[in-house]
């Protein structure tokens, strides 16, 4: 199936989204002005705006899941597996080799198991979403669009009433297999009754609902605890999803480049946030560049920095796409022989 380069690129942008918070908040932690505005200052306003336009991309990423459906084969299971795999012994070896001090056989050992030992949460949450994927695809796809339109509403409003404004157990800053299954389901809405007609004639309404979610949830990082006003299932958070989600659907094109740069992004994920990575390189490179340069010559670098793992990722990412083709070419003659 031809690869819809609009999709692809949203891809892309997504993980350059996921990286640009980690460079921000993750690595250096997130302004609590708690409405004291005359407390910010010109780097507080940037990391502000830079956190509120990138936060939606964790969702984003999902929701072309949701979009396409996920279609859960035992090639697509164990490709997933072996990619996080490939990318959690690897950098754990190669980074130990680099820093002995860090290595012991118990890490080597939990390194394996990328499903229990990691923290990494969106890759359990994932593969727990691809197990449900036949139960959700045939759920949905057979509602009627108004029974799953309520059903829907119902959903994200008890999420957000239960999880997000009261912070709750349920879900409360969406970094859960509950937060994914919710934007899979606004995903697969938009995909089955929502028309790419009706999307471009309402183009421009949707642009400048994306801005004033923005300016939404930039008002709100002034008011309130950042984890809240940065949530996944923040109300403003979701509109802005669905709104940059929709306006990526409107743009249809085929670039070759731009399909190829795509299929590396999940390791960019797996990259930059395996531990050792993220301990000993990217989160003290992020601080030190942050404390030594001024804020343009920061911007800059820390592009630099994104735009490194994603390199890197795109140079390692095809040897682990044909060990992997490899791998189940081999199984694959193998089943049939014994056969």
């Amino acid at each position: 199936m031809q690869r819809r380069s609009n999709i692809e690129l949203l891809r892309i942008v997504s993980m350059l989204m996921v990286l640009a918070v980690h460079v921000d908040g993750a690595s250096l932690g997130l302004p609590e002005p708690m409405g004291d505005i005359a407390s910010l200052t010109a780097r507080d306003v940037w990391r502000i705006v830079v956190e509120a336009v990138a936060i939606i991309g964790v969702n984003c990423f999902t929701m072309i899941s949701g979009y396409f459906g996920i279609r859960l084969r035992r090639r697509g299971v164990l490709s997933f597996l072996f990619q996080c795999v490939f990318y959690s012994v690897g950098i754990y070896t190669a980074v130990a080799i680099v820093f002995p001090g860090q290595f012991s056989w118990q890490g080597w050992l939990e390194s394996w198991m990328v499903l229990t030992h990691t923290d990494l949460w969106y890759v359990p949450a994932y593969f727990g979403l691809m197990l449900l994927s036949p139960v959700l695809n045939a759920g949905l796809d057979a509602l009627p669009r108004r029974t799953f339109a309520v059903a829907l509403a119902l959903f994200i409003g008890f999420n957000l009433w239960c999880g997000w404004w009261w912070h709750g157990t349920f879900n409360p800053t969406g970094y859960t297999l509950v937060q994914l299954v919710m934007v899979y389901m606004i995903a697969r809405y938009i995909r089955l009754h929502v028309s790419m007609e009706s999307i471009r004639r309402r183009r421009g309404a949707i642009a400048w609902t994306y801005i004033a979610s923005l300016v939404a949830i930039a008002v709100m990082a002034v008011y309130m605890p950042p984890l809240q006003a940065y949530a996944y299932n923040s109300p403003f958070v979701l509109l802005s999803t669905v709104s940059f989600f929709l306006i990526s659907l409107s743009f249809d094109f085929t670039s070759r480049p731009v399909n190829y740069i795509a299929r590396s992004a999940f390791a960019v994920y797996l990259i930059h946030k395996a531990p050792l990575v993220w301990g000993n390189i990217m989160r003290p490179a992020v601080v030190y560049l942050w404390n030594a340069l001024s804020l343009p010559l920061f911007t800059l670098a820390a592009a630099g920095v994104i735009l490194g793992f994603y390199l890197v990722a795109i140079a390692i990412d095809p040897l682990r796409r044909w060990m992997f083709d490899t791998l189940w070419r081999t199984s694959q003659r193998l089943v049939a022989f014994l056969r």
